[in-house]
């Protein structure tokens, strides 16, 4: 197996990132950052982009949380860990300037605990059940491939405030990227029982990709990344099927509203306690 060169690929430009940028730098990103909506910026629909986004990494941080004590090696119990404090980094900031623009006032805890699943706006890709390692891994490599993609648009937004939680983002999920990269071409290149489960995976995932090239111009980049993967590993690309439906209007599968009744049921019982 000769897999370096994927992951050195998809590093290009991000050679200086941290590797857990929410978990180990503690710096304000948006310390100093004009948190007045900027002319000519629709106060609405940005609180309504904070929002998906935020949902997006909320739902998947909640998914990677329930590896802990299920990983397959105590370190990827730590790295998948890790990603998901990431991204739950990543839905605090974005609720919070949701908040501050949308005439609500409301804070990141009542984004996140106190509405219900059809309120919700994340891609049904996020709430899918972790099923096996190779799942999860196949899953977290489009995530995050595509999440990248957006967050280094996001960079240029007109809003100081969302360019400035995007720039952070940036160093964070070029790591997921590239964590989940080098797993699928280790799995995808293993043994006969990992490649026929990564390439299962990537058909598991296929269906949901279409859902993910609405929003914005993303889609050469993501095929890309995994046309890449997929060849290092000797695993053939996913075909195309897109599903109707989109979680972006609250068309949910079964498993988002068990997985909130999870995240949300502590608050929820106890709506005006303090921790």
């Amino acid at each position: 197996m000769s897999d370096d060169h994927v992951y050195m690929t998809l590093a290009e430009g991000h050679e200086d990132d941290t590797r857990w940028a929410y978990g180990t730098g503690f710096e304000d990103p948006l310390h100093g950052v004009d948190a007045a909506v900027p002319d000519g910026v629709d106060a609405g629909e940005l609180a309504a982009l904070c929002v998906t986004l935020a949902d997006d990494a909320l739902v998947s941080a909640q998914r990677l949380a329930e590896w802990t004590t299920r990983a397959p090696e105590l370190e990827e119990e730590v790295a998948l860990a890790n990603i998901g404090l990431d991204l739950l980094g990543q839905a605090r900031l974005l609720y919070s300037r949701a908040g501050q623009v949308d005439g609500t006032g409301r804070d990141e805890d009542a984004y996140a605990y106190f509405r219900d699943a059809g309120e919700f706006r994340n891609v049904r890709l996020a709430e899918l059940p972790n099923g096996d390692f190779a799942f999860s891994i196949v899953r977290l490599l489009v995530f995050a491939a595509w999440r990248l993609a957006h967050f280094e648009r996001l960079t240029a937004h007109r809003d100081p405030v969302l360019a400035a939680i995007a720039a952070k983002g940036v160093k964070e999920l070029a790591y997921h990227r590239q964590y989940a990269a080098e797993w699928a071409v280790r799995l995808g290149d293993g043994t006969d029982e990992s490649r026929r489960r990564t390439r299962r995976a990537l058909e598991q995932v296929a269906p949901y990709l279409g859902e993910l090239f609405t929003a914005y111009d993303v889609r050469d980049e993501v095929v890309a990344v995994l046309r890449r993967v997929t060849e290092a590993a000797g695993l053939p690309m996913p075909v195309y099927r897109p599903l109707p439906g989109s979680g972006r209007t609250g068309e949910h599968t079964g498993h988002l509203a068990p997985l909130l009744a999870e995240l949300q049921g502590v608050a929820r019982a106890h709506p005006e306690a303090t921790w």
